[in-house]
């Protein structure tokens, strides 16, 4: 070891603290907590029985390592917990915002409050629910909530400019504070029936709606009694579903894990008034740092993505440092007393060996289908000749309008689902009309140059298209001195031949273009490998599609704000830079534009957007579910199901 790294490691006080490990390069490889600093770093380089692999690695991997000292382990899991959302060190369990995180915000403090869908926490007052596990999950809990509690699901803007109810209120599902002098005091009785509902807390919510049946029934309020007890029906039969977990009916989350090496699952279980209300499963890989230490933080960061903290939470092993920090710390979250255990017996210990159960389970099923997919690019490999094992894969799109708007699209997939952080999309620069192969030698030559750069090259380009964009993208490598790198163009027949799908040896319509090779490869349509390969470039054409949409209507609304009549160059600079960009501008009521251009003005400016037509378009069965994958890089979407192998 390094002479000044050991004394470093000779001099770490023992306060309590986070310590930072870095690499060679100065990169923070993990980052972690402790009571006595001294004591858990010192613990890495002590154990001479430790088999970890990052143990064995440390000598030789570590570079340096920074402390930071704080008064208590509730300051050191904080602390912890916002160096890790931060640095992202590759070897600490990161709860990122994807498809597993997705929450329900209910924000009080507006007078008609709605539920919104959101994938990212922010301390702003509201109430966030979750997260939820899939989209699948969410979606059915909108759809009771959308049917019974009868909230608005418009948004903000229609809810300020609407003149007229919506199809909602027509179904009974709104009662349309739009337009209808609906009671604050009454929409607020549906806001915390909500709240109740997705808190878990089901026999208190059925308590008042019995009530509230009863005394509508006695003022005669027929309609109203009919519609509580339809409500009450329908929470009642989803609470059949649910099993009694406990008898002192409080609420619980359980969490358990499960590892293989450096493979770890973390499951967490909701038990609600004593009863079972669903679990979740968390995978995540490369984690050799001891069980304690990776599940205090992943609890740490789970509460901190804003869900409901219960009661009591029951830890199925004592963390490395006691529980005492972190029940400190979710009793100061939550604003009451939590309470966290690690039972040894009775109905507790049983919920945790539940829970332990289900962990092991979700690993094997994951672990079978990582297989079952490995299994699937081991024969694509080997079907069409690639040099690399194809675990990372891009796929690239160009799409066009009537030859102008030129733009194109990179969707990517890693060990066969779709992996959105690596999602791109492109601008066509050099090419100012139709030329799919200048196009596409462009948007690969940019991504060549950036992955070089940053040491990050896939192991398989798929390009949408024939031999000449193939070859286009070839030489774009070329040019670049790109090795190493395989590239297949994926088109489809010309001819349409017609396929006996009932024979064993029917083949694809895609055609599959090689380097190299003068005819192209035919797989089976219903093998996996090509299930793989059209739903990847599928997703890059929407992708694709969804962005020329998007740059399209964003031009249309600058023509259109240019055509204002007294609208110049100054006021577009104020409105653009006091609303940040052409969709607010779009989206301001006539009020909020008055304040930067004057009443007059505003009218004009929102007439000239909108026009004088009234939209009754929205759709409410939309605007109460998730945004779809059409979002571009690292805005919100759904996940979808993966490209990967079926």
């Amino acid at each position: 070891m390094d002479i000044r790294l050991q004394e470093k490691l000779d001099a770490l006080p023992t306060e309590p603290g986070v310590y930072l490990m870095k690499d060679k390069r100065g990169t923070i490889i993990y980052v972690g907590k402790a009571v006595n600093l001294r004591s858990r770093v010192r613990s890495y380089f002590n154990r001479s029985g430790d088999t970890r692999v990052f143990v064995s690695l440390l000598d030789t991997m570590l570079g340096d390592l920074e402390t930071v000292l704080v008064h208590n382990e509730k300051e050191a899991l904080l602390l912890e917990n916002e160096l890790i959302k931060k640095h992202k060190p590759r070897f600490n369990v990161l709860l990122k915002d994807d498809k597993q995180f997705i929450s329900l915000r209910l924000d009080r403090t507006q007078p008609f409050p709605r539920l919104e869908v959101v994938r990212k926490y922010e301390k702003d007052g509201a109430r966030y629910f979750g997260p939820y596990s899939s989209a699948g999950a969410i979606r059915e809990t909108l759809r009771l909530i959308n049917r019974f509690f009868r909230l608005r699901t418009c948004t903000d803007h229609v809810l300020a400019n609407r003149k007229r109810p919506c199809l909602l209120y027509q179904i009974g599902r709104c009662p349309a504070p739009c337009v209808h002098p609906v009671s604050p005091e009454d929409y607020r009785k549906s806001v915390d029936e909500v709240a109740m509902f997705l808190e878990g807390k089901a026999g208190q919510l059925i308590e008042g709606l019995r009530l509230r049946m009863k005394r509508a029934a006695v003022e005669l309020k027929f309609e109203e009694a009919a519609r509580v007890r339809d409500q009450l029906l329908a929470i009642e039969r989803s609470l059949e579903r649910q099993k009694v977990a406990t008898t002192d009916f409080k609420d619980q989350d359980v969490f358990a894990l499960y590892r293989e090496g450096d493979r770890i699952l973390f499951y967490v279980l909701h038990v609600r008034q004593g009863r079972l209300n669903g679990g979740q499963a968390f995978p995540f890989g490369s984690q050799e740092f001891p069980d304690d230490e990776l599940l205090a933080s992943f609890v740490n960061l789970y509460y901190d993505q804003g869900g409901f903290v219960p009661e009591e939470v029951l830890l199925p092993l004592e963390p490395g440092d006691g529980t005492d920090g972190l029940e400190a710390l979710l009793t100061e979250r939550k604003g009451e007393r939590v309470r966290v255990f690690v039972p040894k017996r009775g109905e507790k210990h049983e919920l945790v060996n539940m829970a332990v159960k289900n962990a092991e389970q979700a690993f094997i099923e994951r672990k079978r289908t990582k297989d079952e997919t490995d299994t699937v690019l081991s024969r694509l490999q080997s079907k069409l000749g690639l040099r690399n094992f194809p675990r990372r894969m891009e796929c690239y799109d160009i799409s066009h309008f009537q030859s102008s708007s030129i733009v194109a699209s990179q969707v990517a997939v890693t060990d066969g689902e779709t992996d959105k952080s690596r999602y791109r999309k492109y601008k066509i620069k050099t090419v100012d009309k139709q030329d799919d192969f200048a196009s596409m030698y462009e948007v690969i030559t940019r991504r060549l140059k950036r992955g070089l750069e940053d040491n990050d090259l896939p192991d398989l380009l798929v390009i949408d298209g024939g031999k000449g964009q193939l070859a286009s993208a070839h030489a774009a490598m070329k040019d670049l001195g790109v090795e190493g790198v395989d590239v297949v163009g994926l088109a489809k027949s010309r001819d349409q031949e017609v396929f006996d799908r009932d024979a064993e040896s029917a083949k694809s319509p895609e055609r599959i273009f090689v380097l190299g090779r003068k005819d192209p490869i035919v797989l089976p349509q219903n093998s996996a490998e090509m299930f793989m390969l059209t739903r990847m470039r599928d997703e890059a054409h929407r992708f694709a599609i969804t962005f020329q949409g998007k740059s399209m209507r964003k031009s249309a609304m600058r023509s259109a704000l240019e055509d204002i009549p007294g609208v110049g160059e100054g006021r577009r600079k104020m409105l653009l830079r006091h609303f940040g960009s052409l969709k607010r501008v779009g989206d301001a009521s006539i009020e909020e534009l008055a304040e930067v251009v004057g009443p007059a003005m505003a009218e004009r400016v929102h007439a000239g957007l909108h026009g004088d037509a009234e939209d009754d378009t929205e759709d409410p069965v939309r605007e109460a579910s998730l945004d779809d994958a059409s979002e571009p890089v690292h805005e919100k979407a759904d996940g979808g199901s993966p490209p990967g192998a079926a």
